[in-house]
């Protein structure tokens, strides 16, 4: 991944050391089993992990509740993915993975430019509503953000993929600058943070449960502003 280091050495203590300690103490008073020892499937587990965090967030996440998230026990969760940390740390990367490839994909040069920002506006919004329930809105403003104080490697995660995503929306406004979407002199970067500045006001007020037709109107409104920039025509 671009964010983190997967294998990383950084272990925090108190969650993080009980995860390990638990996991090695399990591993070593269970009894011995014959056979293969049981196949985990690490994708689905690390989905389910994610699933888990974003639902109770980083604090709120106990080992008990990956273990039932995951179906594995403590001793294969280590193995897998070593202490709680560097576990959150993975999910944190698959979610950035995820979220900027649909960004992305919305902001293809082969559409209009106020078509684009409105589908990666849909493509977020989609996210931020795709759990049961009540609207779960942004992984990383949901969890991440608060670690993030005091967790310099959840730091660095948040600060990159915030500056991906700002990258993202100023190439495509370059883009559209140069096509003549936008007026002369308009700030593919001032715009960008904009651009960007909406997706995380989208996604904090899908959380507060905000309506997903209200979510869209702040989304055309936003959309408006910024390609207001275009030229007249006539």
């Amino acid at each position: 991944m671009n964010f983190i280091t997967r294998n990383t050495n950084m272990v925090r203590t108190g969650d993080n050391q009980g995860f390990s300690d638990m996991a090695r103490k399990k591993s070593e008073t269970a009894p011995a089993r014959r056979g293969r020892p049981r196949a985990y499937d690490t994708e689905a587990a690390l989905k389910q992990v994610t699933e888990t965090f974003w639902r109770t967030g980083y604090s709120g996440t106990s080992l008990d509740k990956i273990v039932a998230a995951t179906g594995m026990n403590p001793p294969s969760l280590y193995a897998a993915f070593g202490n709680k940390h560097t576990l959150y740390l993975e999910a944190l990367a698959r979610y950035w993975e995820l979220s900027l490839a649909a960004t992305r994909e919305a902001l293809a040069e082969d559409r209009p430019l106020h078509e684009a920002l409105m589908l990666a506006y849909e493509a977020a919004s989609s996210i931020y509503f795709s759990g049961k329930g009540h609207a779960r809105g942004c992984f990383v403003i949901g969890t991440a953000v608060a670690e993030a104080v005091e967790d310099a490697a959840i730091r660095n995660s948040v600060a990159a993929g915030l500056r991906m995503i700002d990258a993202d929306f100023e190439a495509r406004f370059r883009t559209a600058l140069e096509r003549g979407e936008l007026k002369h002199g308009a700030d593919p970067a001032a715009l960008a943070i904009l651009a960007s500045a909406t997706m995380h006001t989208i996604a904090i007020r899908a959380r507060a449960g905000a309506r997903r037709a209200e979510l869209r109107e702040i989304a055309r409104k936003a959309v408006s502003v910024i390609c207001g920039c275009r030229p007249e025509t006539g």
